[in-house]
């Protein structure tokens, strides 16, 4: 092994989407002391049948090692950080106790943030929902966050409107009012004893990686896949959001059509990682870690080079 023993102290896997974490996670399970198991911190790997355009990995790729947080939930159920912070506690316990090393593989910030303390900023802006929000007169707004969020809008003014939009769009994409997670932040103590191990892409690395896992998607059956769980009814307002996801449910209502809906997610996806690598440069500063430059090496040699830098 090119590892000295770790004990059960947890490592977190970061990176962009298409990035390659999965399986660094995989290979990183087999070479620590003692063997590691895996912790999924994605919001919509959680859901039982998003399977294609979440990039849940399958069995072959998991080889062995065990995975935890992924099916869960049923995507008709709201699934919010809160949730995914107890499980995640739970899982980890248990891995510890049974003498193996928990590996968080991230995922979403929000839940990265939960897990590691020390700030906030939320889930990155959604342009189509921003979009939405746009279109409703203020008053309407502050009245629809008074419904969903009472502490938080008897901290903005009724004519906030920025503040009132983004307050909402935090609340749709995560299912928690953004009050109750800044609270929960105030609060928390900051871990430091998990080992962190990111990935650092440019974009010139990452965008044809994205460009081709869109591709792949789309031939191993993403649009039968949302086709099923929209006939189904199992599509819930807060899983439809996820990204491909809504997309291809407005090409299956006849919004636009599949050539620029195709287009379209591998627009939004490269927009997204963008977001992500913005994001990831802040945690860098706020929490370190060691960052690995993956392009060209495969997860044997970042495995390898991750832990000769531990």
């Amino acid at each position: 092994m090119d590892s000295t023993p770790t004990g059960s102290r947890p490592i977190l896997i970061l990176g962009p989407t298409a990035g390659g974490k999965t399986s660094l996670a995989v290979e990183l399970a087999g070479r620590v002391e003692p063997t590691g198991e895996c912790i999924g911190a994605d919001s919509m790997q959680v859901y039982r049948g998003m399977d294609i355009g979440t990039a849940k990995p399958n069995a072959e790729e998991l080889g062995d090692v065990p995975h935890h947080l992924i099916d869960i939930v049923e995507p008709d159920t709201s699934f919010t950080v809160d949730h995914w912070l107890r499980a995640a506690g739970e899982c980890e316990r248990d891995i510890v106790q049974r003498g193996r090393t928990p590996i968080y593989v991230g995922g979403t910030n929000l839940y990265l943030q939960s897990l590691l303390g020390g700030f906030i900023e939320g889930p990155e802006p959604d342009p189509a929902l921003r979009e939405e929000l746009e279109a409703i007169p203020t008053p309407e707004l502050h009245a629809r966050l008074r419904d969903v969020d009472p502490a938080g809008s008897e901290r903005i003014h009724p004519n906030d409107r920025r503040r009132t939009i983004r307050s909402l769009e935090v609340h749709a994409l995560t299912g928690t009012p953004l009050s109750r997670l800044q609270g929960q932040w105030e609060a928390a103590p900051r871990r430091t004893d998990i080992r962190i191990i990111g990935l650092h892409w440019s974009a010139e690395d990452i965008n044809p990686r994205i460009n081709a896992r869109v591709k792949s998607m789309m031939e191993d059956g993403f649009l039968e896949e949302v086709r099923t769980l929209m006939e189904s009814g199992r599509l819930g307002p807060q899983a439809r959001e996820a990204l491909g996801y809504k997309q291809i449910a407005e090409h299956l209502e006849g919004r636009r059509s599949l050539e620029d809906t195709i287009e379209e997610i591998k627009i939004r996806t490269r927009r997204f990682a963008k977001q992500q690598r913005t994001w990831l440069r802040r945690f860098r500063h706020v929490f370190g870690g060691r960052w690995l430059d993956p392009a060209g090496k495969n997860p044997q040699e970042l495995a390898s080079e991750a832990l000769r830098e531990a």
